[in-house]
Parts: structure tokens; sequence; C-alpha cells
């Protein structure tokens, strides 16, 4: 396949102030406040999805030449099951947190109200371009946002089809596209305050983001990816770890986040692993990979050339694979043994279908492996022995964990995604993606009554017993201070809590 370059047009420099004033004035209109108007755009998200499932499909074709089926999982469906989600959760996520008051504020309402931060700057990857720009942005919406969206220009096609589809589908004085590369991108981050970006990349290009942030204190979410690497006990199943490593490996020909970017095993797996590795891929793939319809190609000619120097100059045995394909963007799934620690392909995130295998003593020398390296985006552990897993998960940090398989925890839309430390800032995905783009207000709603209270307890002179008394009412001095909280001042406040409220019906 040669695919064509795609006529990306740029959103003209001229025209984003008024993008961006337009959504800051519809915000402080209040327009996105109220739940149906959530809702609605909600559906909307849905609805483009599945009236433009086929044209979806073709436009990431087009840019990572992913199949169908890749689509509708990973792209289009997770979507829409994050929309569904929110749908569902939101009048229960908008409905005020109501929290315990302690003894110097009975009668009062204390709470926390989640209110939208403002307008919210989306910024998507290239390698995930429906998913990546949609599932947080869906999170915007749920929380009351205006945002503008800017898909990667690296995935054109798809970037394209997202900029057409935007105003057919969702109100256009809410939110908006920006197309682009450096010039309208540094503008957007240098010339504009945002109440929160949200950026999906790499770790280079998050440390400009978080800069270009910190002229405004704005709120940054970034999610970073980075080596995320398996740990394989001897005990572990070797037919379904083949499987599940490769898969996870080999998912967008290795263009995921959280994709396995090295193995840790034993001398002994390793040798038993290889031989079941080249079996599994005949098996999946046929004969010749470049011809089967199920693989993926490398997004551009930089990239692939970036990976191939990889291959190219690594010090470590290619045991698999290694063949490419310029023209095509073709890589075949490679298997690297033994790579020098400090070379490339151990030192920088691949991004692509090479996978080190790098042999071990045991677990403790694994773990330290990983340890002497920053925080993964995600770990993987393989074995069948409970104490190794707890071994791993104990001694080990990383922004997410899946024992005995890969990626798959990225799918539960009830947990956090996100990373720690290089690896990303801050986490999204369900009411998780609410809570970011959220506000977290107290709020604490008294009468005017019952001032004789403050007259006894708060206000000066200030005398030791009013000290010894108020402390005691606010702060806990030990876990069993409750004990010697003087119980008749207890009693008397949920008196008089009593007959304030009765005096309010």
């Amino acid at each position: 396949m040669v695919r064509e370059e795609c006529k990306l047009e740029y959103t003209p420099l001229k025209t984003i102030p008024e993008v961006v004033n337009r959504l800051q004035k519809t915000f402080r209109s209040r327009k996105t406040r109220p739940i149906e108007y959530r809702l609605h755009q909600l559906q909307q998200v849905i609805k483009m999805l599945h009236d433009n499932r086929d044209a979806i499909r073709q436009a990431v074709y087009l840019d990572l030449h992913k199949s169908p089926m890749e689509v509708d999982l990973a792209e289009i469906n997770c979507v829409v099951d994050e929309c569904v989600t929110l749908i569902e959760e939101l009048p229960h996520l908008m409905q005020p947190e109501i929290v315990k008051n302690d003894l110097a504020n009975v009668g009062c309402t204390t709470c926390i109200r989640r209110e939208p931060k403002g307008t919210v700057l989306v910024i998507g990857a290239w390698n995930y371009p429906v998913n990546l720009v949609l599932m947080p942005f869906a999170g915007a919406i749920a929380a009351g946002c205006t945002a503008v969206v800017k898909p990667s220009e690296v995935s054109p096609y798809t970037a394209k089809l997202l900029g057409e589809l935007f105003p057919r589908y969702l109100d256009a004085d809410s939110y908006q596209v920006v197309n682009g590369a450096v010039d309208e991108t540094s503008m957007l981050l240098n010339e504009f305050k945002w109440d929160h970006i949200l950026y999906t990349g790499s770790g280079m290009v998050g440390k400009i983001i978080m800069s270009a942030a910190a002229k405004h204190l704005t709120p940054v979410t970034l999610e970073l990816g980075g080596k995320c690497p398996a740990i394989v006990s001897d005990d572990s199943d070797l037919d379904t770890v083949t499987k599940r490593l490769l898969w996870g490996k080999l998912l967008n020909a290795g263009q995921t986040c959280i994709c396995i970017d090295y193995v840790l095993c034993s001398e002994n797996f390793k040798n038993k692993l290889i031989p079941k590795m080249k079996a599994q891929i005949k098996e999946w793939y046929g004969d010749d990979v470049q011809k089967a319809e199920g693989f993926g190609r490398i997004v551009n000619g930089r990239h692939f050339s970036r990976i191939m120097k990889y291959i190219q100059s690594t010090k470590g045995e290619i045991v698999m694979g290694g063949q490419s394909d310029a023209e095509d963007l073709f890589i075949a799934p490679t298997v690297v043994v033994n790579p020098a620690v400090n070379e490339p392909l151990m030192s920088e995130e691949i991004f692509g279908p090479v996978l080190p295998i790098l042999t071990v003593k045991n677990l403790q020398e694994a773990v330290d492996f990983v340890n002497a390296r920053d925080h993964p985006l995600a770990l993987y552990v393989f074995t069948k022995n409970t104490k190794e897993q707890n071994f791993v998960l104990d001694n080990t940090q990383s922004g997410g964990v899946c024992v005995n398989d890969s990626v798959l925890h990225l799918a539960c839309h009830n947990t956090p995604f996100g990373g720690i430390g290089p690896s990303g800032l801050g986490a999204y995905h369900g009411k998780f993606s609410f809570e970011t783009f959220s506000h977290q207000r107290t709020t604490l709603v008294k009468s005017q009554g019952m001032e004789f209270l403050n007259n006894m307890l708060r206000y000066p002179p200030f005398t030791e017993s009013k000290l010894n008394m108020m402390s005691k009412a606010m702060f806990k001095t030990s876990p069993s201070a409750m004990r010697h909280v003087p119980w008749k001042w207890i009693i008397l406040g949920v008196v008089l809590s009593f007959i304030w409220k009765q005096s309010m019906m």
C-alpha cells in the first residue's frame, strides 16, 4: 500500500483568537451548565461516531493501516462506551456531595460542588487519532466546559475528518476543532489563558505544554507513555503468554503508549518463548506479514526511519523479523534478544513492532531493572504465583498494572488512566474525566441563627476554657479523642440543630 499525502488545511492563525473568545463567552453565559445540554452533546458525539463509522474507518486506515475491527474496538466503540457511561452517571456526578460536619458546624450543610473549570484545551495524539481526542473531550462535555480540540497533524486524514464533523454534530459556540502544527499549537499554548489543558503524547512535548501552562498557573493532565516492561515468571503458561505478549506488542503495529516495550524473563523461558513467537506470528499473519490485512503500518517516514535506526544499531541478536519496506512504511514483527541497556532500543520508547527480550536471573533482578528506570505508564506481570505477583506490585511503581494480560486494563472505564512521574500527570476515563475538568468547590451553608453559641465560644475575649472547648469541638487530637469530647455540648448542639431545622420548615 502506497499512501497519498493528505492535504490537511490548517486553521488560519488570524481566526484562532475569535474561536477562543467565542468559547470563553459561551462558558460565561452558562449555556453549558444545564445537565440537559451536556447530555444532548454527549448523545451527539455518539451519533457522530455511528453515522460516520465507514468514514472514520477509512480515515484511520489511510493514516495507520488499521483494520476495521481494530478501528471499531480501539477508536469508535470505546468512545461510545465512554459517552454512554458518562450519560448514565452524570445525574449522580453533578449532585453536590454532602460531607460530615464537625461539632463546631452542627446544623450546617457542608458539601462539595463539582463545577466546570471553564474553557479547556484538549491536544490529541496521532496513534489513536479518534480515541485520544474524543475520549477526554467527552469528559470536558460532561463537566460542562467549553473546549478547543487540537487533533494531531501526524494523522492528517483523521484530523481533517474531525474538523468536518464537529460543526455538523456539535454546538460550534461551545466546541471547536483547531487543525495545525507547531505554529497553531504554539499560539494556542502561549497566547491564551486556559482553565485546563489535557495533552497526550511524548514527554518532550509534555514539558513544553507544562512550561506554557505555568505562565498562567493552568492545571494540566499529561499522558506521556514511556517504556512499559513485562516481567514473565517461569511458571507462566507458554502458549497463553506468547499470544498475550504479541497481541499487546503488535496492536497498532506497536504504536500504543501502553504497549509492551520490553520483556524480562529467564534464559530458560526465553529459549522456549522465541520459537513459540515465530510459530504464532505465522499462524496469525501467514508467511508474509506485509500482505496480511490485519497488520498496521508506521505512521510516517520520519518514525519509520527512527525505528529502523534502532534495529540497525542494536548490539542485541535479531532472532525474528527485521524486514522492512520504506515505501509501504512496513516493519515486520521483530524480536531482539539482550540488546545493550544503554542503546536507543532500550533507552527510548520504541513505538513500533520491535520487542527486546532481556534475560534476568530472578524476580529481584527484574524488579531492580525496572526500578532503575523512569516509572512506566503500564507494567505487565505474568505469573501464576500470587506471592510473586504481589512482590512485583509492592516493589515497583507505574501508572497502571495488568497481571497476566496486556493493554486491557485500559478498557476499565471505572478506573483512572494516567501515568506517574515521567509517564504522566493526572488521569481520566469515566468519572475521572468528569473530575479532571471539574473544580471541587467546598461549600458551607450556615444559618444566621444560634449566634449565642458563637458568643459563648468563638468571639473575644478569649479564655483558656473557650480554647479548650473549641479545640475539642473542632479538632481530633488522637484516635481516641472522641472519648474526651464534652458530650453535653454535643447533646446541646444536636438539640439546637433540631430546633433550628424545625423553625426553618
